[in-house]
């Protein structure tokens, strides 16, 4: 007779290819398929009706309630930063500065630092004008230039601190904050090549997207008015960046007692309030100094907040999804199952890790429930290394992406996928790095 886990899994697993099959054969809206598929899994997993809506709800709202400002706010940013022409210059310079055939490099490059002090989806809104003006005016396929970004800020997000996953496992594990950073490096520099410059080279050219669809008109200043210098427009999309790792810098070398500094750089630092300084710059910098009026301005950034909306809920149903898998209990039952299993506590680490993103979707939640788990085994285990084990959970919590993760639905909005083109890259992708991760930390574990 089955078990109760074994039945939760079994349903949960029937469900997410029920929901592939409806979106993909069916073109059911995602955001509706998600909802249905959410509700289905709170029955099963006998919940409360009204736990279920307000599971449900409260997965939507958690997801939301960050996400919706950050992306609004990128909307405006990116909005300001097409029609002032300022994605056009920063396309041009990058095309003279690197040349075509290094583009991807670079764009890694860029994705890795950005991606230090931003979570995933900030880097991504800000990011993602400047991948289409540089797909238009080079003619390079896009997703040449969009994998090594997103492969850059995945590996930031899932390896290296302060992004709160890794912060999290760090302290319950007790490891070493300047070691899992330099390890975190070392092991996260060559996945995200792999992942990035190396994967688009194989799979960029295959996958045939537009970059037409981000705005007839990113990166194109309007006649009669002068396009912004390169260091005014690199200052304006970078200073949520700049302030954000500001404040990552006030935690790592301030004391506790200046308080009052601590806390106003992790004000400023804070996503929402660092993007919405950067908007009010853009309206400035990408505005009125380029000779637009105030109602020029406006029409710009009332135009930009349409098409968030879609990508907002269809995330938003994603964050709902996840957060019913975890009070339902899936991810909890595939836990306890790997926990069990003698193995390595590296590889231990990571499976529980993957299990948990695969069931779940949330890299977060992954890391969390995986560091509380590992936490007892790390214990009665003194000669592995903490961080590796930080790291090898990192590289697990990426692992095979997929329809209940809200990352997923991001990518596939910001470059108007569809859910199989999805699948063939961002969710490889992931794959990647969650493989290509374990295995360089295991190499690295018989160094240190």
């Amino acid at each position: 007779m089955m078990t109760h886990d074994a039945s939760l899994m079994l349903f949960a697993l029937c469900a997410v290819m029920g929901l592939v099959v409806l979106i993909a054969r069916f073109k059911l809206h995602p955001f509706i398929g998600l909802t249905l598929v959410s509700l289905a899994i709170g029955l099963h997993s006998g919940m409360k009706l009204p736990a279920i809506a307000k599971t449900f709800q409260e997965g939507v709202g958690n997801t939301l309630g960050f996400l919706g400002v950050v992306v609004g706010l990128g909307m405006m940013l990116g909005k300001m930063l097409s029609e002032s022409g300022g994605a056009q210059v920063v396309a041009l310079t990058f095309t003279r500065l690197m040349g075509e055939r290094r583009l991807p490099w670079a764009m890694l490059g860029v994705a890795f630092v950005v991606g230090v002090p931003v979570l995933f989806s900030v880097g991504l809104v800000l990011l993602v004008p400047i991948i289409y003006a540089i797909a238009r005016e080079t003619k390079t396929p896009l997703l040449r230039v969009g994998i090594p970004v997103v492969a850059g800020l995945s590996v930031s997000q899932g390896f290296l601190p302060p992004h709160p996953g890794p912060m999290l496992a760090i302290e319950q594990m007790g490891a070493n904050v300047g070691k899992t950073l330099l390890y975190g490096a070392l092991v996260g520099i060559p996945t995200a090549i792999i992942a990035g410059p190396v994967f688009a080279s194989l799979i960029g050219s295959r996958v045939s997207v537009d970059p037409g669809h981000f705005g007839e008109s990113a990166g194109k200043a309007t006649p009669s008015h002068r396009p912004p210098g390169i260091a005014l427009t690199l200052v304006t999309i970078l200073l949520p960046v700049l302030l954000m790792l500001l404040s990552a810098l006030a935690d790592l070398v301030l004391r506790k007692e200046n308080t009052t500094w601590r806390d106003s750089a992790n004000f400023i630092g804070s996503p929402i309030i660092a993007m919405l300084l950067a908007v009010l710059l853009a309206i400035y910098s990408f505005g009125y100094a380029r000779g637009f009026n105030g109602r020029q301005i406006l029409k710009f950034l009332e135009d930009c907040l349409g098409p968030a909306a879609g990508i907002l809920l269809v995330v938003g149903a994603g964050g709902g999804l996840s957060k019913m898998l975890e009070r339902g209990g899936v991810g909890a039952a595939i836990a306890d199952i790997v926990e069990h299993a003698h193995v390595s506590p590296l590889l231990l680490g990571w499976a529980v890790a993957a299990a948990i993103r695969v069931a779940v979707g949330s890299a977060t939640v992954s890391i969390a429930m995986a560091s509380a788990i590992l936490a007892p085994v790390a214990a009665h285990t003194p000669e592995v290394s903490r961080e590796l084990l930080v790291l090898a959970m990192g590289a697990g919590s990426l692992f095979l992406s997929h329809v209940n993760d809200g990352g997923f639905w991001f990518v596939k909005e910001s470059f108007h996928l569809t859910v199989a083109q999805t699948f063939k890259t961002w969710t490889v992708l992931e794959t990647c790095i969650g493989l290509v991760g374990l295995g360089l930390i295991l190499i690295l574990s018989r160094f240190v």
